[in-house]
């Protein structure tokens, strides 16, 4: 049996990964959330010091009750990665070309020996250019940031960040990832936009299943 791969790439805040998520779900696929490896050597990087000359953590992905957790040398990340911090470190260890290639291959194995839903910045320009089918997902930054926003006041509500502060964060992570040398965040162009703005989490979903079962 062929496997089927889809890749979704798009800006932060777009949803990709809660949306990559379901539809994965509704389809029987693995879901493979590229931006979590991103977001741990980030933040490994941060409370190991990590330099270009020390040696990169081992990078492992399980799936315990039925979500996926992401470890670094035997650690569970999980809990550590899901802050605007990260996200930014993320954006920032990204545009290494050596942590890109080092986290190339493990993503591109997920992808032969299964069928995926795979999200990041350029799963379908660079980790898989022949997927069966490219989504770009995408959606205004003002939406992007209020979504984000309601979602680190859900976590926690004292410590959250104001929405303009996030919006502000947003748009330079936007900056930062589209303009890097090295894999910059773009549409490929055979990918097929699918824009949220104005969409509930749920039609959201609907759109993307629609689009990609219309498609294979």
């Amino acid at each position: 049996m062929k496997h089927i791969s889809i890749a979704i790439d798009g800006p932060v805040g777009a949803g990709k990964s809660s949306i990559s998520r379901e539809v994965a779900k509704g389809l029987g696929f693995i879901y493979v959330d590229t931006g979590a490896l991103y977001r741990t050597l980030g933040v490994y990087s941060k409370l190991h010091s990590l330099s270009p000359s020390c040696e990169l953590p081992k990078i492992t992905i399980k799936f315990i009750d039925g979500l996926q957790h992401v470890f670094a040398n035997g650690v569970d990340y999980t809990d550590k990665i899901r802050t605007p911090e990260a996200s930014m470190l993320a954006s920032d260890i990204s545009a290494k070309p050596e942590i890109r290639e080092y986290l190339l291959e493990l993503q591109r194995e997920f992808a032969r020996t299964a069928s995926v839903v795979m999200d990041g910045r350029d799963i379908g320009t660079v980790v898989l250019p022949n997927a069966t089918l490219k989504i770009f997902l995408t959606a205004s930054p003002e939406e992007r940031a209020c979504r984000r926003h309601e979602e680190l006041l859900r976590k926690d509500s004292a410590a959250a960040p104001s929405y303009e502060s996030v919006l502000e964060d947003l748009k330079l992570r936007d900056h930062n990832d589209s303009t890097r040398t090295h894999a910059p965040l773009k549409q490929a162009d055979d990918a097929v936009v699918v824009d949220t703005t104005g969409n509930t989490f749920e039609q959201s979903v609907e759109v993307m299943l629609k689009t990609i079962k219309e498609r294979i």
